[in-house]
């Protein structure tokens, strides 16, 4: 089969496409063949050596996948070959025809879902899930801002945050990123290219501020998003590419906290709630993951290198 191998850590050119043998399931493991395969922005920082402990060289990267199950390790029951599914992770990697999974990360898809959308659930909607509703525990009727909502996680965000009766703030750099935060649910959709924007989103709020913030570039929005924050408000980080500079006292005066998540920590409980969760809105229809473009298997590196602009919009897809 074929699939993408990375070799050393290094910029997105490292991946190269190899023949390699088709993986085996072993007891309790399913094999997927897949037809689609996400990409994140955490594969980026894996492949580029900065989570380098979760990976051991060679390694085909990515977390995030949709296909048929192929076959069906021992002691596997309620599963069957043929079976529409998506992953959320694998064993071997989803950059690739096929991924050895365990049977924890595999998950039904529905059939109104095509397998490009099924690639786009799994890290993008359990990272939203994640933060927030285990890290900043929202309340229905909270005011939520989430940066950068044209993207996998941000589409994700909004739609969950909307479906469960929150009103939803979304920023986005372009009219169409915007616009597509609005389809997805947003209540007010704000340029944050706009010198404005700040003052913006307190005067939606009434100036009370802002219950979370659900924060994809803290290197550069975290010390503005502070006075944003309603009494006990929270931030959430769910990226950042560097440092950055903050006044405390505006925490303080606030009450607010800061608070920091990566989905990989995720409690096998937290995990078993998350994608209960997802399970009954991919099923009811109010989870659409929405895909912005799709690139063969062999374009991998291009891929990494979009999936980092703040212009990309909904999900990039690789199809093997």
């Amino acid at each position: 089969m074929k699939a993408i191998n990375v070799r050393q850590f290094g910029p997105p050119e490292v991946m190269k496409i190899d023949e390699v043998a088709d993986p085996r399931a072993g007891k309790g493991e399913v094999i997927v063949r897949l037809f689609a395969a996400g990409v994140n922005p955490v594969d980026t920082y894996i492949r580029a050596g900065l989570y380098a402990g979760n990976s051991v060289l060679p390694y085909t990267p990515g977390m995030d996948g949709a296909g048929v199950i192929e076959s069906v390790g021992e002691g596997i029951t309620g599963m069957t070959v043929g079976d529409r599914i998506y992953i959320g992770g694998a064993i071997t990697g989803a950059y690739a025809e096929k991924a050895k999974c365990l049977v924890s990360q595999v998950h039904p898809l529905p059939e109104r879902l095509s397998f490009e959308q099924g690639a786009g659930v799994g890290v993008p909607y359990s990272t939203a899930y994640h933060a927030l509703f285990h890290r900043a525990r929202v309340i229905p009727g909270d005011f939520i801002l989430v940066h950068g909502a044209s993207g996998g996680v941000g589409t994700a965000a909004v739609q969950l945050a909307r479906a469960s009766g929150m009103k939803v703030i979304a920023t986005g750099g372009t009219d169409e990123g915007r616009k597509l935060a609005i389809d997805q649910g947003a209540h007010y959709a704000v340029n944050h290219r706009d010198p404005l924007h700040l003052q913006q989103v307190m005067d939606i709020t009434g100036g009370s501020g802002v219950d979370v913030i659900l924060e994809m570039l803290a290197n550069f929005n975290l010390g503005n998003d502070l006075p944003l924050l309603a009494e006990n408000g929270r931030v959430v980080v769910i990226g950042s590419r560097g440092k950055v500079e903050i006044d405390p006292r505006d925490l303080m005066g606030r009450n607010g906290t800061i608070l920091g998540m990566v989905i990989l920590k995720a409690s096998d409980q937290e995990r078993k709630a998350i994608y209960a969760a997802l399970a009954a809105g991919l099923e009811n229809g109010t989870l659409n993951p929405v895909v912005g473009k799709i690139v063969p298997l062999s374009d991998a590196s291009q891929a990494h290198h979009e999936v980092m602009e703040s212009t990309a919009h909904g999900k990039i897809v690789l199809q093997p």
